[in-house]
């Protein structure tokens, strides 16, 4: 990754550390890849990040600890306010960097974005990511600690949501870095985790997961996790 990006993106993780805010964040996206890094120490993990995004998930969003202005927080930093459409959710802009705020979507839904005035801005919901937080790791970052889904659940998830993409590079970019992570895990010997995390899942999610696998040819994961 290009070294201004990480460095910013490190700095914008300092400033909410310091704030009091990032104890009730999780990282998702793919600017978890590059952060797995220490977790797979010593195994084949290689990773690049062509990503502009990256993006914050609140998942008890009702229970933030402190109160902040992010915006404003970031201002000085060149971050721009950038309200989306109707749905007036808030993310920030940055020629290098783009921040974003996502909670978990609850019961039927809604277009509508979720008010997070403690924070200063409007989240985005979406389905499928109380998984991602149901078990994190923390790794850290330039010495401050960072809560990140676990890879398992990480890796899952992009499978999960691959299908759902509208457009066909988002289907690919998610199925190949599930994969990516899956292969990682499997070299880590985690083969056995991997297969009960999927056992454990419901079945239309369980039947997802081998429909993405089989449309990637991931043959020797579904022959290692014994899935058919």
């Amino acid at each position: 990754m290009e070294k201004s990006q990480y460095n910013l993106c490190a700095e914008v993780i300092e400033r909410l550390h310091r704030a009091g805010v990032l104890q009730d964040m999780v990282i998702i996206g793919s600017w978890c890849i590059p952060f797995y890094r220490d977790y797979f120490a010593g195994a084949d993990y290689f990773t690049t990040l062509r990503t502009r995004d990256i993006d914050f998930l609140l998942p008890l969003p009702g229970k933030i600890h402190a109160r902040a202005d992010i915006p404003e927080l970031l201002k000085d930093l060149g971050f721009i306010r950038d309200r989306l459409g109707e749905a007036g959710y808030v993310r920030l802009i940055h020629p290098d960097l783009i921040v974003e705020f996502l909670v978990p979507e609850k019961g039927r839904g809604s277009d509508k974005a979720y008010p997070l005035p403690q924070l200063g801005l409007n989240a985005q919901s979406l389905r499928f990511l109380d998984f991602l937080s149901e078990k994190t790791i923390s790794i850290t970052v330039e010495s401050i600690p960072v809560k990140l889904p676990h890879p398992i659940y990480f890796a899952l998830h992009k499978l999960i949501i691959a299908g759902r993409r509208l457009k066909k590079e988002k289907t690919e970019k998610d199925t190949r870095e599930g994969l990516q992570i899956l292969n990682a895990l499997i070299a880590k010997d985690e083969t056995e985790t991997i297969r009960k995390v999927i056992n454990g899942l419901p079945l239309k999610w369980k039947k997802t997961i081998i429909a993405a696998l089989k449309k990637g040819q991931a043959n020797r994961i579904l022959e290692e996790l014994k899935m058919e």
